[in-house]
């Protein structure tokens, strides 16, 4: 692995892809550049790379960007190596090529603050900065703050943090900062906060709201994750602002994914089953019950593209999950 890199190096051999491509697509059909973000995607060398790849081609035809994986691997030498390379494809009933530049650099720990000043001149001028960080370790290496500094938002997956209390409270410090983070376990509720909205719809469930007493959220795994917090805060802000008080409770049903949610109940005194509950049956399907009736719906399939692809779409700051992560460091 080379000790340094050069940006120039990189901004060089990136105009000569472009030649490349440009002779490649001569003709009718050629090659049109797409690009609406800088997407910096810091992972451990050991994470899949044929995973990464396919979920950065999957997003190119909507979130065009230029890519930026950085490998870390953990070391005390400072390391740097780098690869420039094209992401193609060719929308359905078109002889035209997109393309998208992809720059893969492997580095030490040691060279994180290298870089950091690496990556400046490498972005997209006048274009937004997203840092995805796959890695619990690398976001809580001394120099990540400065790799992060260069970013407009900042996302991570805590569902892979060790501590979930404590993911939450250094994501809040974050937000709190004034930095736009995002969350991928927030991520994953979205169909769930959309049955609940879809559920009070109707009249007279929603006159039932504002008696609502508890809120029960079961999960796997040992300890209530990230997933199960946001939801309770989520749904304890949403009574707060009809002058509801609810309390929370969380159960350990067992099982992996630690992250996965099985059901959850808003409870009214005084009433044997609850004003509504979901339940995760069968898969992916959830079961709902409401006022003595039964339907089900389809949660969708939480891969790192789906994740990612919705994320993408809200380029500043989140109201609804920067809300939900300031009531969560109280659960």
């Amino acid at each position: 692995m080379a000790g340094t890199i050069s940006p120039d190096r990189i901004l060089h051999e990136m105009a000569d892809l472009w030649v490349t491509l440009g002779k490649q697509g001569e003709g009718e059909t050629g090659i049109l550049r797409a690009c609406s973000m800088t997407l910096v995607v810091a992972a451990e060398e050991s994470d899949d790379t044929q995973a990464i790849g396919e979920t950065l081609a999957a997003l190119m035809p909507e979130h065009p960007s230029r890519a930026i994986v950085i490998r870390f691997r953990a070391g005390d030498q400072r390391a740097l190596d780098a690869r420039v390379f094209s992401q193609c494809w060719m929308p359905f009933g078109h002889r035209q090529q997109i393309c998208c530049e992809q720059i893969e650099i492997t580095a030490s720990d040691a060279s994180l603050s290298d870089v950091a000043a690496v990556l400046l001149p490498l972005k997209v001028p006048d274009l937004p900065v997203f840092l995805w960080c796959r890695s619990q370790r690398i976001f809580h290496l001394d120099a990540f703050p400065q790799l992060a500094a260069m970013a407009q938002k900042i996302v991570v997956d805590t569902a892979a943090f060790d501590d979930p209390s404590a993911a939450v409270h250094e994501l809040a410090a974050l937000s709190t900062a004034g930095r736009a983070v995002a969350d991928l376990s927030w991520t994953r509720l979205t169909r769930w906060r959309e049955i609940v909205a879809q559920i009070f719809e109707n009249r007279a469930y929603l006159a039932n709201l504002p008696c609502v007493s508890d809120i029960v959220i079961a999960h796997r795994g040992t300890r209530a994750p990230t997933t199960a917090r946001y939801l309770a805060a989520w749904l304890l802000d949403g009574l707060a602002r009809i002058g509801c008080h609810a309390r929370v409770s969380f159960t350990a049903d067992g099982g992996e994914p630690a992250w996965r949610l099985c059901r959850v109940e808003l409870r009214v005194p005084d009433h044997l089953e609850p004003a509504a509950s979901i339940t995760l049956v069968e898969g992916r399907a959830a079961e709902i019950r409401t006022g003595g009736l039964l339907s089900k719906a389809l949660l969708p399939a939480l891969t790192d593209y789906a994740l990612m692809r919705e994320e993408l779409s809200i380029p500043g700051r989140d109201p609804a999950f920067e809300h939900a992560l300031a009531v969560s460091v109280n659960l």
